[in-house]
């Protein structure tokens, strides 16, 4: 117990100190920079980049906090094992047979991916059927939807606009601060102590610039791609084998699966995924099993696709939008080629 408190508090330290960056780039660039000069033809275009970087820095800090507080989405109940069904696994020793069990719990769910070693994945300490792409977090102890492209679909717009306005104002603080040391008021700076708050903001905006953008690129990649880090390293094994494109519905459906139909809040940190973090649409699971024996002939390496048999499961009503339309096809192979799933 005394174990996780210190956890818990160690946690909020990374937080802490960026609460504490951003309160005192906030007090360098509004009041050092844009308050403090004393030249009037400055003023002007103070107030200009104040109602800038106010509409973008409130934006940051909202969506800041929406990441920060908005709890990661856990399994829902129908994942959990019935009472009989878990005193039945516990009492088994042997692995074949507790297989058997979560096999008969798990064949109404709509979970289409297995262990390496095809069997059902469940989470011992949660007592649980792993959804597909959900795995146990140490830092929650729970299962949850760990290292998704918004790093869990509960926090999809939150996490994705905090980077983005992140990355805006720190591009924006660089630009004004530079314009204004070279351009506009080369000399008001110089020998006060506002040059040491002005200078270290330009150098501290262009190193979590760098970081973040790389960040912000790698998971636009990983949205286009509907692939988690995770995934990346591992890709997860279907009913027909390994195949880490099994998620992808094509870039554009992608893109609305994570942040919804609607692209006027996709700049905003309200909650708008199509997805729950339990159930994914993936094409592989809903292709008809003649297709897929067509599609094997054409591909002698993954002949053992026709042996399988795909359930057929209810889809929601937001997973039927994103597989409804003329453009149905899947990315295979590493030359990710797009097959049209009727030809």
């Amino acid at each position: 117990h005394v174990l996780k408190c210190c956890q818990k508090v160690l946690a909020w330290v990374p937080v802490a100190f960026i609460a504490l960056v951003v309160a005192w780039s906030y007090y360098a660039y509004v009041v050092e920079l844009c308050l403090y000069s004393p030249n009037s033809y400055f003023y002007f275009i103070a107030v200009v980049y104040l109602v800038v970087f106010h509409l973008s820095f409130v934006m940051f800090v909202w969506s800041y906090g929406k990441t920060i507080f908005t709890s990661p989405a856990t399994p829902s109940n129908e994942f959990c094992l019935s009472k009989a069904d878990k005193e039945q696994y516990e009492k088994e020793e042997r692995p074949e047979s507790q297989q058997e069990i979560l096999r008969k719990a798990a064949k109404d769910l709509p979970i289409y991916t297995t262990t390496a070693s095809r069997a059902i994945r469940y989470c011992d300490r949660c007592q649980l059927i792993k959804p597909d792409r959900c795995h146990h977090c140490s830092a929650c102890d729970v299962v949850d939807a760990m290292h998704l492209p918004c790093n869990c679909y509960q926090l999809s717009n939150g996490y994705y606009t905090c980077m983005h306005f992140s990355v805006f104002n720190n591009i924006y603080v660089k630009a004004t601060v530079l314009v204004c040391q070279c351009y506009i008021a080369p000399n008001e700076l110089r020998d006060t102590h506002a040059k040491f708050h002005v200078l270290f903001l330009f150098f501290v905006a262009a190193m979590f610039f760098i970081s973040i953008l790389s960040l912000f690129s790698y998971h636009c990649w990983l949205v286009g791609k509907n692939r988690s880090t995770i995934e990346t390293f591992r890709a997860p094994t279907f009913r027909n084998g390994p195949d880490k494109n099994g998620f992808s519905l094509g870039c554009s459906k992608n893109l609305r699966e994570v942040f919804g139909d609607e692209k006027k809040y996709w700049l905003l940190p309200i909650f708008t995924s199509l997805g729950d973090g339990c159930n994914f649409p993936t094409r592989l699971v809903i292709m008809d099993p003649e297709q897929l024996a067509v599609s094997s002939q054409n591909e002698p390496v993954k002949s053992s696709v026709a042996n399988q048999s795909f359930p057929t499961r209810p889809l929601s009503e937001s997973q039927n939008r994103l597989l409804s339309g003329d453009c149905q096809w899947v990315e295979t192979g590493p030359e990710e080629e797009n097959v049209k799933s009727g030809s």
